[in-house]
């Protein structure tokens, strides 16, 4: 009798223990997921100033391209943009002008930057642009062709030669047998059409993208300027106060938005 009182106390307890399992007690290790609520870390945001050195001739596009980057990053950050005459800009980061980004107007410049050591990586192509004659809007000069610009009675501007646009403007000029007696050599494409909208030149030579949206200067498209093809690279540099953020720009710079806005400005593809 006793051992059928101890078969039965026992099996009671495990009755009582399988009840208690059923119960609803929770298994800590069944789910690998996240509780209901639970929000995954935030992804890393963008923060602080980002100084950028480029070419003249890519104020308007790069404003409204520095515009977008801020709207889409809101914990950047770019102080006014250094526009300048790719020549000057690489003296200046030479002689140790503090900056995160440089974006030249030819190849020729970007490898000085290279030879300098002021690249932390290999500079990458994002535009190309060609030239064209810039005068006045009632065109005084009676300008139509390269030809025209050899007349000594004109007062013709060109960009200095070892700017990026005097350079193409020689090469230009030298493939049409041109020759040319300019009556001012300036150190950026801006300072040229500045001096050709205000009528100080007859004529001038400027890339397209100059021009575009101008109602105040006429552009005449000379023959043998699809040749003449000005090619724009952009890099991070070695010293760059925030990398990471002059990365990520120039990352947006080469993809579709950037490139959308650069189109827009007259830039062809690199």
């Amino acid at each position: 009798m006793r051992r059928t009182l101890t078969a039965l106390a026992a099996l009671a307890a495990s009755v009582a223990l399988l009840a208690g399992c059923a119960s609803g007690a929770p298994d800590t290790g069944a789910s690998a997921g996240p509780s209901v609520g639970a929000s995954s870390a935030p992804e890393t945001q963008l923060e602080g100033e980002l100084t950028i050195y480029a070419a003249a001739s890519l104020k308007a596009a790069f404003d409204d391209i520095a515009a977008e980057f801020e709207a889409a990053n809101p914990g950047v950050d770019i102080l006014p943009i250094v526009y300048d005459g790719s020549s000057t800009l690489v003296t200046q980061l030479s002689e140790g002008a503090g900056a995160d980004l440089f974006a030249s107007a030819d190849e020729a410049n970007m490898d000085k930057a290279v030879a300098a050591d002021l690249l932390a990586d290999d500079p990458v192509l994002f535009a190309t642009n060609t030239l064209v004659i810039a005068t006045p809007v009632d065109n005084p000069g009676q300008v139509a062709d390269l030809a025209d610009l050899a007349d000594p009675a004109l007062n013709v501007v060109l960009c200095a030669p070892e700017v990026p646009c005097g350079a193409a403007s020689i090469r230009l000029l030298d493939g049409a047998g041109v020759s040319v007696t300019a009556k001012s050599y300036e150190q950026n494409v801006t300072a040229v059409l500045t001096k050709v909208i205000e009528g100080v030149a007859d004529a001038g030579l400027v890339y397209r993208t100059d021009v575009a949206g101008h109602d105040d200067v006429e552009s005449i498209v000379p023959e043998g300027a699809d040749e003449v093809v000005s090619r724009y690279p952009i890099a991070v540099l070695a010293d760059a106060p925030q990398p990471e953020i002059a990365a990520a720009f120039l990352a947006f710079v080469t993809g579709a938005e950037g490139q959308a806005i650069l189109a827009e400005y007259g830039f062809g593809a690199p």
